[in-house]
């Protein structure tokens, strides 16, 4: 029994990667389909937010199976594939929980929160549609810059902001909560691993950590790519960088710096766009 429970454990964490994994995959497929509909233009991570709220008909959005306010990319991506995020998609909520199986990770059954989830979007490089001073951080991007889909991660599990301070400070994850040192809050947004002094973070918010991947299965991340090929990697294989109290850093003297090789498009370590400029965030 000592050696046959171990492998029992492991094998159901082995199965419930390869279940996350087909989500992602099958979900993926959507990124290239709006890109089709829409002039190349590639996926914002979340529409931008217009005058009026969820008054106003222009923030409605089609996710299959109805009109949703500002939805997130992966209730877009799913519109495309046929898998609708909502049973009953709302214009006025912000913080609906994702009800297909499909959206949710096994080894993170809990995180259905559209704003704290699962999985998280490179946003940053693909399509930030965060607003400065009516500026947009990284939005429209063609589709057609990207140099290498096989060699950019379009999204992955998500650890949210509680990956940008240490272990012993992390709070559980909280399903519509705020807090920004628990697991999955705001994990709809996926950080690249190096950032800089001007780039956007976490939820936008001034003083806001970072997010990065979350090693949920067995010490790694599940990451698909813009080709829809999907791969179980450490966070350091793609490119973050780990401080000795599990904080994920930005860039750092003392740990070999972080890259965003496989989050840039162009294959090179590129710096995330910078912020307009730092007056308040939309």
């Amino acid at each position: 029994m000592a050696i046959l429970v171990p492998s029992m454990s492991r094998a159901r964490k082995q199965s419930r990667s390869v279940i996350c994994l087909t989500h992602l995959r099958e979900l993926s497929h959507g990124w290239h389909m709006y890109a089709d509909e829409n002039h190349d233009v590639s996926l914002p991570g979340r529409f931008f937010k217009q005058s009026g709220g969820t008054s106003n008909p222009a923030n409605w959005y089609d996710v299959g199976n109805g009109l949703k306010y500002r939805p997130r990319w992966v209730a877009t991506m799913g519109k495309h594939v046929g898998v609708f995020a909502f049973d009953q998609p709302s214009t006025s909520d912000d913080r609906q929980d994702y009800t297909s199986p499909v959206y949710r990770c096994p080894s993170a059954a809990e995180w259905t929160d559209e704003r704290n989830y699962a999985y998280g979007y490179n946003h940053q490089f693909l399509g930030n549609a965060r607003q400065t001073a009516g500026k947009f951080h990284n939005f429209p991007v063609n589709r057609s810059r990207i140099r290498s889909f096989a060699g950019t991660v379009l999204a992955a599990d998500c650890m949210g902001t509680a990956a940008g301070v240490g272990k012993s400070e992390r709070l559980e994850y909280a399903n519509g909560g705020n807090d920004t040192r628990s697991l999955g809050n705001h994990g709809w947004t996926l950080d690249p691993p190096r950032l800089t002094d001007s780039s956007d973070r976490g939820t936008g918010d001034a003083g806001s950590p970072r997010t990065a991947v979350d090693p949920r299965h067995l010490k790694r991340a599940n990451l698909v790519y813009c080709d829809g090929h999907g791969e179980s990697r450490t966070p350091q294989e793609v490119g973050f960088r780990i401080r000795a109290d599990g904080a994920f850093v930005d860039a750092e003297a003392d740990l070999d710096l972080p890259t965003n090789r496989w989050f840039s498009g162009s294959g090179r370590d590129d710096d995330p766009p910078a912020v307009p400029t730092a007056a308040a965030r939309q």
